[in-house]
């Protein structure tokens, strides 16, 4: 009974709150006479008189339905809808009914608009879009059938004219999140005439224009954030061409903006979204009002949800004893038995923050962090019933905080003989105290102080020296060892240009091991000797010498040393290290494929335990290894993911994770057993949202790597969003309002994603390969795409031929062709096809789930025809997909096949969206030839013939990376996206050649991020990037090219690109004027 009371008032405090303040509803939609609005709450589609008042829910599903539109007549609204997985058309009776569903592909389809009372239209990613980050345009019948694309131009946003003969539509890619953004990938409106098929730029502004409408024949309006950076709403006359007529004058001055207008079908009323309200504004005279709505709605979700978890445990420490492990799982430490028969676990913090970091100072207290008072604090957690001490037992917990601060602390970590901590203090900042059994510190030190964050940090096994890994400004991570008491400095271990990793101390005291990507880069299993007489022992030594490096004293039956019973054998042995030379004392452990990780060590030191590539299981396996890389071991086998490797205090066991369950496995016998936990929490969803929302936002504040934040005040933008955030009906609101905050300080590489509560199905698309169209009895192939299932010879497919059937079932005009191939890819289907003479065949076929990389190449392709074309056979053309290894890879491959017997060569970066290769590129093609050389048998006479072999040198043999010596050309443009920018201000300011194309987008930031409680991330930019040569910020100015070319918006339609044919005009006059 108590349940139901509690829920029941729940719900009325929801009611009463919906009768006080109106909700957050989105994307308001008019109809033709403005007399109604549809909108979405709670991911459903509703409606409402524009006078306000109560609204009439229209769907009701776990998915998220959002952009309703009213048709013409307002008979009907077409909505967004991801009831599959991805999004699709919907459409529904304005009055209510049942939704039908109109579009079947797995190609994110968004509602933009209607052409006429019979068909919608829509922005998708189908066969048109090759790389672009932009969308084709189609339209569908409300009666069902295969869409038909209207459009030979990408972008969003397509609309209507009443007089059915322009399209509006958006070009441009930059997020509509960045409002002050203004440079090369801002959003425009553009016009497309039907009649004259010719395009008319509307908007010219530097910054976003977005969300255009109609709001007669010769009237659109549209949002832009031309004035001060804010979105609001613009209006612009138009002739009877569709040329603007005068300057755009601007409608709304809102400060907190405009979202998203819509405008009725008679233009004399526009619905708009702005701050956590909607407002309906007349044309004529401008005013507006706030509408007010009354949704008497139940909860979409539970606020506060029952679970019980089994797995996806984040972290764990296991008791100094062995016989408990503390675990995090979405934010609560909970304490588990370590009993294979038993799954019982306990909540010890209990809160709707975020408590983390969790060690153990005993086997009866408990030291972690939480953000409970608004930063991160360390507290202690013990019991508070004197006769049960135990936290696993008892019933009765005390929270205590033992750190007050104005900085995070993070990371603690106990030493060995549970008398000291280390902890991180905001950034970079390593303290060491003295912690008592009852949680007080004292005796604080600082042994760091500086920007960069140590991490890993390990207590030695006597309790004086921390291991750490830290980086420098070059980047470089290290590995130090530093004395506890402060008495020297830190001393780098590892002294290597490539990154180390994760320090690990064996527990006998004579090696400290590490990761390290010193060799291939990629991650090995190293170690150091800590004392040189060790490291000075041969093979041999190690073989006959029965003395083990520093292993601890023999103990009798009684575990008392049997040189002095009298002593106490837990007592740790000092260890002695010899720091002169140290980095010179490094073994390489292993060097397999792939990376190693997860290091532990056994107690005696003698065994290495880590993750590697399991090469037949394709998945990370646990294995283990002596310590001078012999008698490598498989300890699980299958590709178990383990994660997380530890051995307990005792050696007897190594723990390890597995999709986030606990288990160990005994070392004596290699036995794996499952350490099985029942973790009970209520989430309170609305608060868990709050402090997401907190830390999301301390991230930034205590991460971004500009400090002055732009210039924008980071403080005073929280207060402006926070309460838009908390009042989102969705998980995806939330998301999106945070977005729009951290919009505002006009940065890239910025977002907040994650998961959403809702449950759906989850289909894929089968893919066949072609381009197609309806017709009359089917489907007509437009294009095949090379490679894919239509262009094999078992299944061959060709332009022109019709597709009537799919598995004896007809496609007929009321069927979308897509329907026919849902989950359909990888199995086997067969196909009834008529060929353009009429004559019928069936085609056995075996669709694929995703085109994107066949669609890639296709473009390439002809791109590289283009080439061919333009420069008469004398160029070769290579698109860098992305800044990384596989792009890289295949650079250089190309570098020999396209540039095989060519003058010179077309390097395009375009649509590149970044990665981190730039400078590998940069060995390529900035390399110097400094001699040549003249096998025997190339010359007869080598005095005579030398200069004939000016151009050759032994590239491949010589250098790490075959360079390129010959002229090239670099192609960019405003989808060039940060590393890709970075190779673009690199190629033109070291003078490699020209640049050609449009300005880059100006979004260059090394970026980072962090998990949140939920298993979202926010994403966090940390570091900048200067040009060297003009010394700008890279983030606040793009690359500009030598020769500014824009392609036209049906450029790709006709098979033209003029920004390749002027990089191709450039090198082709820049290898001429040196004949």
């Amino acid at each position: 009974m108590k349940k139901l009371l509690v829920f029941f008032s729940l719900i009325l405090v929801t009611v009463t709150f919906s009768q006080e303040k109106s909700p957050f509803v989105r994307y308001p939609s008019l109809n033709s006479d403005a007399s109604k609005i549809a909108f979405s709450y709670q991911g459903d589609i509703w409606t409402v008189d524009s006078k306000g008042g109560a609204a009439t829910r229209l769907t009701i599903h776990e998915a998220f339905e959002t952009m309703p539109k009213f048709s013409p007549d307002g008979k009907s609204i077409a909505f967004t809808a991801d009831r599959m997985g991805s999004n699709d058309v919907f459409v529904i009776p304005s009055n209510g009914g049942i939704p039908t569903r109109l579009t079947y592909s797995s190609s994110n389809d968004v509602v933009t608009g209607w052409e006429n009372n019979k068909e919608i239209l829509f922005s998708t990613t189908r066969e048109f879009v090759n790389l672009e980050r932009e969308q084709e345009f189609h339209k569908v019948s409300v009666n069902g059938g295969t869409s038909e694309r209207i459009l030979d131009a990408l972008g969003s946003s397509i609309v209507n004219s009443p007089d059915n003969k322009f399209y509006l539509f958006v070009r441009g890619s930059n997020t509509i999140y960045r409002q002050p953004y203004a440079g090369p990938a801002n959003r425009d409106i553009w016009l497309f005439n039907k009649a004259k098929k010719s395009f008319v730029k509307i908007s010219t502004s530097m910054t976003n224009d977005i969300n255009p409408a109609w709001g007669d024949n010769k009237t659109i309006y549209f949002i832009s954030a031309e004035s001060n950076g804010r979105y609001n709403i613009f209006k612009q006359a138009i002739d009877e061409n569709g040329t603007p007529a005068g300057a755009a004058e601007q409608i709304t001055k809102l400060e907190n903006g405009v979202r998203y207008f819509d405008i009725s079908t008679n233009g004399n009323s526009i619905v708009f979204e702005s701050d956590s309200n909607i407002y309906l504004l007349d044309t004529k005279t401008k005013k507006y009002s706030k509408i007010d709505i009354e949704l008497p709605a139940d909860y979409r979700f539970d606020p506060i949800e029952y679970k019980t978890f089994t797995s996806n445990a984040s972290e764990y420490s296991v008791s100094p004893n062995s016989k408990y492990t503390a675990l995090v799982i979405r934010g609560e430490v909970f304490v588990t038995l370590n009993d294979k028969d038993k799954s019982r676990a306990v909540n010890i913090s209990n809160s709707p923050y975020r408590d983390t970091d969790v060690a153990w100072l005993n086997d009866s207290s408990l030291v972690f962090t939480s953000d409970r008072d608004g930063q991160y604090d360390l507290y202690l957690a013990k019991s508070d019933d004197k006769s049960e001490p135990q936290l696993f037992k008892t019933l009765k917990y005390k929270i205590t905080k033992i750190t007050s601060t104005d900085l995070d602390e993070s990371n603690p970590v106990i030493s060995p003989d549970g008398k000291k901590i280390t902890y991180i203090r905001g950034r970079g900042e390593l303290i060491v105290s003295d912690i008592s059994a009852d949680g007080k510190l004292s005796n604080e030190k600082v042994l760091l102080e500086g920007w960069a964050t140590p991490s890993s940090v390990v207590w030695s096994p006597d309790s004086k020296y921390l291991a750490y890994s830290i980086s420098d400004l070059y980047f470089n991570d290290e590995i130090f060892i530093h004395p506890v008491d402060n008495s020297m400095k830190p001393v780098n271990v590892s002294m290597h240009p490539r990154g180390d990793y994760d320090p690990v101390w064996s527990p006998d005291g004579s090696k400290l091991g590490f990761r390290s990507e010193r060799n291939d880069r990629t991650f090995d299993i190293w170690f150091v000797w800590l004392k040189k007489s060790d490291w000075d022992k041969t093979k041999l030594d190690w073989l006959y010498d029965d003395e083990k490096p520093a292993t601890a004293a023999k103990s009798d039956k009684n575990g008392k040393d049997k040189k002095d019973a009298s002593k106490d054998s837990s007592k740790t042995k000092d260890i002695k290290i010899d720091f002169d030379k140290i980095y010179e004392r490094l073994v390489q452990v292993t060097n397999l494929p792939g990376e190693e990780s997860n290091l532990a060590i056994s107690k005696d030191g003698e065994t290495f335990y880590f993750t590697a590539f399991n090469s037949d299981a394709k998945a990370n396996d646990l294995y283990s290894v002596k310590w001078d890389g012999k008698d490598l071991k498989a300890i699980t086998k299958g590709g178990t993911k383990p994660t997380g490797v530890e051995i307990d205090k005792e050696g007897k066991y190594l723990y390890y994770f597995k999709s986030g369950a606990l288990n160990r496995i005994d070392l004596k016998g290699d036995k794996s057993e499952a350490l099985p936990y029942s973790a009970k929490m209520n989430i309170d969803h609305p608060k868990e949202q709050e402090q997401i929302f907190e830390e999301a936002w301390r991230t930034i504040r205590d991460g971004f790597y500009d400090p002055n934040f732009h210039g924008y005040d980071w403080d005073a933008i929280k207060a402006k969003y926070k309460d838009w955030a908390m009042a989102a009906s969705t998980d995806q609101d939330f998301k999106e309002m945070f977005n729009y905050m951290l919009g505002e300080l006009n940065s890239s590489h910025m977002g907040l994603y994650g998961q959403n509560r809702g449950e759906t199905q989850s289909e894929s698309t089968g893919f066949l390969g072609v381009d197609i169209s309806p017709v009359k009895d089917g489907v007509k192939i437009n294009r095949v795409i090379p490679e894919s299932p239509a262009d094999r010879e078992s299944s061959k497919l060709f332009v022109d031929d019709i597709i009537t059937s799919v598995d004896q079932t007809p496609v007929t005009n009321e069927i979308d062709f897509y329907s026919l191939l849902i989950n359909k890819a990888d199995e086997p289907i067969l196909l009834g096809v008529k060929d353009k003479s009429g004559k019928e065949r069936e085609v056995k076929i075996r669709p694929i789930s995703n085109e994107r990389q066949l669609l890639y190449e296709e473009w390439v392709i002809q791109r590289e025809e283009l080439t061919d074309k333009y420069s008469n056979g004398r160029l070769g053309y290579i698109h860098i997909q992305g800044m990384n290894f596989p792009s890289f890879e295949v650079f250089e491959r190309q570098l020999t096949a396209a540039g095989h017997d060519k003058e010179g060569i077309v390097i395009d970066v375009r649509f590149n969206g970044g990665g981190s290769t730039t400078d590998y590129l940069m060995l390529v093609l900035n390399y110097k030839q400094h001699a040549y050389t003249i096998p025997r048998g190339a010359s007869d006479n080598l005095e005579k013939d030398k200069l004939k072999f000016r151009d050759y040198y032994a590239l491949g043999e010589r250098l790490p990376y075959s360079p390129w010596i010959k002229p090239s050309v670099a192609l960019c443009n405003e989808d060039s996206y940060s590393n890709a920018e970075i190779f673009s201000h690199a190629y033109k300011s070291l003078g490699i050649g020209k640049l050609v194309g449009k300005p880059t987008n100006g979004s260059v930031i090394s970026t980072g991020g962090k998990q949140l409680i939920d298993g979202s991330l926010v994403r966090l930019p940390f570091r900048a990037w200067f040009t060297k040569t003009t010394d700008k910020n890279q983030e606040l100015g793009p690359a500009i090219p030598d020769f500014i070319v824009e392609n036209t918006p049906n450029a790709k339609a006709m098979n033209e690109d003029q920004q390749l044919k002027k990089a191709v005009d450039e090198l082709l006059k820049q290898i001429d004027s040196k004949k």
